[in-house]
């Protein structure tokens, strides 16, 4: 069976506390799952964000977009790893292709 290949968007929050060098760990960490399987074509950081309500008493939140191309399997993989990382308020990965 072939291999197919999708285009994704993936956003999601992290908590405003976290120092620069932890943020950017994350988003390396998040970026090295996809690239296991798959190629990210950019990562844009929007930055410190308030959020439209709170969340965990948090008003704010570092939100990160990043677009990538991976087969099917990735996208669970990856939701399943910002389910569990501690610093991961929020995220959401949406197929660009349907």
């Amino acid at each position: 069976m072939a291999k197919i290949n999708a285009n994704y968007e993936a956003v999601y929050i992290l908590q405003p506390d976290l120092s620069e060098e932890q943020i950017s760990a994350l988003v390396a960490k998040f970026k090295a799952v996809v690239e296991a399987n798959g190629t990210v074509s950019e990562i844009d950081e929007w930055g410190k964000r308030r959020l439209a309500y709170p969340i965990n008493d948090l008003m704010e939140g570092y939100y990160v977009l990043m677009t990538f191309t991976a087969a099917a399997a990735i996208p669970a993989e990856l939701d399943r790893i910002f389910r569990i990382t501690d610093g991961v308020m929020r995220s959401m990965i949406v197929c660009k292709d349907q």
